[in-house]
């Protein structure tokens, strides 16, 4: 399972705007830093998407919630590209 954690000091909301292409308007992004536990000694920095108006996680440790997934056009799994969700680690008693 894929542990996630997010900091005291990361639970805040980051903005940046991607200007638009083609004549489509600029696009807002909000983000939230978090470690991902892949490999190797030291959690990996990670960005999780947020929408507009949601607030930010609070501090703990979280995993990828399964509606985070889909089976692409070869039948492989995949994380989606936008709509990922998070939610709590249940630490196992």
């Amino acid at each position: 399972m894929l542990k996630i954690e997010i900091f005291e000091d990361d639970v805040k909301i980051a903005t940046r705007t991607m200007p638009g292409k083609d004549g489509k308007p600029p696009r807002t992004i909000y983000e939230q830093d978090a470690y991902a536990y892949l490999s190797g000694r030291f959690p990996t920095l990670m960005k999780l998407q947020l929408e507009e108006g949601q607030p930010p996680h609070v501090a703990g440790d979280y995993t990828v919630h399964s509606s985070s997934f889909i089976v692409n056009n070869f039948g492989g799994l995949e994380l989606k590209r936008f709509g990922q969700m998070i939610q709590p680690l249940e630490l196992e008693i």
